[in-house]
């Protein structure tokens, strides 16, 4: 039985494609060429993050982030950047009384702007919010204080393997690899990520047939 639904932000309820822009467009590089070095990244189980560093070797992700906030070009959410199964899904799962968290490794300032979307779930929150990210256990911890139900009928969904699907199966909660998303869809077929998770899924929509 599963009494609650936790889901990732990033590739799982929000598109990417404005985050990679806006950091593409900062460093001064084509989104294209940024796209590309995501892709290499992620074929090779690489941090994100690590696509900005072979841009610019040395880089401070955390000084030009505040940088780009102070310039006025920092982080930016509005409904176009939801996945259109979003809505629907979570508004459908919470209508079968199913608790509906999202919970994801963003800043405290995306999670402002994720609540202010007003999504159909009972939290919204966010690694900066938690002082702990994925993949740490401590992240875990906290998805299982938050959940209201026991590890056991809390499910985590995401389209991450290292950051969302390994690292949940060890908490002890049921998972949920989403077909979405460079890594989504990368590592969809991998034999270890298909061993692990629960269910393999491609559309938000069919958590609704996951519960019942």
């Amino acid at each position: 039985m599963i009494r609650t639904v936790v889901l990732d932000v990033g590739e799982t309820i929000v598109r990417d494609d404005r985050y990679w822009a806006a950091w593409a467009d900062w460093l001064g590089v084509s989104g294209h060429t940024l796209s590309a070095l995501v892709g290499a990244v992620v074929v090779e189980g690489r941090d994100n993050a690590d696509a900005l560093r072979l841009l610019r070797p040395g880089i401070d992700i955390s000084g030009e982030y505040a940088a780009r906030e102070a310039a006025g070009r920092g982080e930016r959410l509005d409904e176009g950047d939801l996945y259109p199964d979003v809505r629907p899904a979570l508004a459908g799962l919470r209508a079968m009384g199913v608790r509906v968290v999202v919970a994801g490794n963003q800043s405290r300032k995306a999670g402002g702007l994720l609540r202010d979307l007003g999504l159909p779930a009972d939290l919204v929150v966010t690694s900066g919010e938690w002082g702990v990210a994925k993949p740490d256990a401590g992240f875990f911890e906290r998805v299982s204080e938050v959940s209201g139900a026991p590890a056991g009928e809390t499910l985590y969904v995401g389209d991450h393997p290292a950051n969302d699907v390994f690292p949940a199966a060890r908490a002890g909660l049921l998972t949920a690899h989403l077909r979405r998303g460079p890594w989504g869809h990368w590592w969809a077929d991998d034999p270890e990520v298909r061993a692990v998770a629960d269910w393999s899924i491609s559309s938000l929509d069919q958590l609704l047939d996951l519960v019942t």
